[in-house]
């Protein structure tokens, strides 16, 4: 294995620095110390604290895709509920969600992670109250927008707040159980939706949707103050600059980039495109910006983390994996509700193979990534493969009222290779990070992670929403081929994995020579 793939031996031991990168020694030789002021003592608090950060990565998460079963009950029992606003009741979340993810980290870096961990989990649970109040479409979308701000700001202080509190062994085990929440978030949103819209009823059911996430916003607010670890006085009276420049640019990039994906749909003709233009113009104006600015102050990313290799190829991985992991989700349910009608509770029940699989693997693949490495996320890759190919297959042959018993064996399949693919690269990729950097890093992983899933959906969504057109509604056609997209964009993550691997055993073998 790679020596560049291997986790600090000890919890105390700073992150190592691979042969080929030794001329960065400089950025990664401060200890990662907590900001507590304990020391090179790891926290007692920390698995509560880890609890805690999971929670509230947990809401943000489950909205992503709880949403997706309410939009027939938004849709019927929402005055101006109109196609563009519910369109928009997604779209709206995930620009927002995207636009902070790196500014909110750097803002969790420089003025305390526990600080805007608690701002966060309070905008966004008063976010979801006016969702859950909303007397129509407009103010609706509005409340989306906020709760994925406030989703984008507080994300990336639970990846920072794992890397600063565990070392070692217990990192991985830290960052597997976060992988286990964002799998079985993903995969059990459907199924909590469906649990409520039943419970309280096709027209109100939405409301509840979002109501749920009241009580577990406000008892992390109280637990948070009590278990995180608040910025010592020598990080409080430090002074830093904030880069609004190089955030503005980010953020203007992030948006030009992610809005023509969201709404491929809603948007005809190929003007839209040209958005993508001007992002890649924003993305080159951000870089020598950020370039100039570092010679004399503090960027908004250090863009010297892109020259580790387990960083770019982990958020070049990230991207890829998610563009293939969450649009099934999104077909697949729209395929089960529309076109054989199930209620939303049994459509969110298809799921749940997915998330057992992944909340197993990923516990496992936490505890064991530090012995295989990327050669972990080649075999769960490897597996999501065989899942995917599996549901498609079964799709295309047994397309009838029992396709959801057909689909438990191949989506557990996905569901344990997804969940040793999130958790260990998320580990691998922040390895080499310096702890105070964390928190604009994670969001850095979260943006390719958002960025994928957004180009993941247009292409599987313009795919299949064609095949539906061509075929006069048919989904057991429609749907494969939607799927097979899906299929190429975990194949081509797997190939990410497969040459990181095979270079890092290259360059081992030339470093112990």
């Amino acid at each position: 294995m790679a020596p560049e793939h291997r986790l600090p031996a000890e919890p105390d031991a700073a992150p190592t620095v691979p042969h080929h990168d030794a001329h960065h020694a400089a950025a990664a030789a401060p200890p990662e110390r907590a900001e507590t002021g304990s020391g090179e003592q790891p926290d007692p608090n920390r698995w509560k604290a880890l609890v805690i950060c999971l929670l509230g990565g947990g809401i943000v998460l489950l909205d992503v895709s709880i949403v997706n079963v309410a939009l027939q009950s938004i849709s019927s029992g929402l005055p101006g509920a109109t196609p563009e606003a519910v369109q928009w009741i997604l779209s709206g979340y995930a620009l927002a969600f995207g636009l902070l993810l790196v500014p909110g980290g750097r803002l969790g870096d420089a003025s305390g992670r526990r600080r805007m961990f608690i701002v966060g989990v309070g905008l966004f649970t008063l976010a979801s109250a006016l969702c859950g109040f909303a007397p129509n479409g407009i103010v609706l979308v509005v409340a989306r927008l906020v709760q994925g701000l406030a989703g984008g700001l507080l994300t990336p202080q639970v990846t920072a707040l794992i890397q600063q509190l565990f070392r070692g062994k217990e990192r991985g085990t830290a960052f597997g159980l976060f992988g286990a929440t964002v799998g079985i978030a993903t995969a059990i949103g459907p199924l909590v939706g469906g649990l409520l819209i039943t419970a309280f009823g096709p027209e109100n059911g939405w409301r509840f949707v979002f109501f749920v996430n009241l009580p577990v916003g406000l008892v992390t607010i109280l637990l948070a103050f009590r278990y995180l670890p608040a910025a010592s006085r020598s990080e409080r009276g430090r002074k830093h600059d904030f880069d609004p420049v190089g955030i503005a640019l980010l953020g203007a990039a992030v948006v030009a980039l992610l809005l023509p994906f969201v709404q491929s749909q809603e948007w005809e003709g190929t003007a839209k495109w040209w958005l993508v233009v001007a992002a890649v113009v924003l993305g080159a104006l951000f870089v020598l910006w950020e370039r100039r600015y570092a010679r004399s102050k503090e960027p908004v990313i250090d863009l010297g983390l892109f020259r580790r290799r387990s960083f770019s190829l982990g958020v070049g991985l990230a991207t890829l994996y998610f563009a293939g992991f969450t649009p099934l989700f999104f077909v697949l349910t729209l395929a089960l509700q529309s076109g054989l009608h199930y209620s939303a509770l049994l459509a969110g029940l298809s799921s749940v193979p997915f998330a057992i699989g992944s909340g197993i693997a990923s516990t496992i693949g936490g505890r064991v990534v530090s012995r295989f490495g990327r050669q972990l996320i080649v075999v769960g890759t490897i597996l999501v493969l065989i899942g995917l190919g599996g549901v498609i297959w079964v799709v295309a042959n047994h397309y009838r009222s029992d396709l959801g018993w057909w689909l438990v064996v191949p989506l557990l399949v996905a569901g344990v290779g997804s969940g040793l693919t999130i958790s260990p690269n998320q580990t691998l990729t922040l390895s080499e990070v310096p702890v105070e950097q964390g928190g604009s890093a994670g969001g850095l992983i979260q943006v390719g992670a958002r960025v994928g899933s957004a180009i993941g959906i247009a292409a599987v969504g313009s795919v299949f929403y064609s095949a539906l057109a061509s075929s006069k509604g048919d989904y057991a056609q429609g749907l494969p081929l939607g799927l097979g997209v899906a299929l190429g964009f975990v194949a081509a993550a797997l190939l990410a994995g497969i040459v990181d691997v095979v270079v890092g055993r290259i360059r081992g073998t030339e470093a112990s020579v």
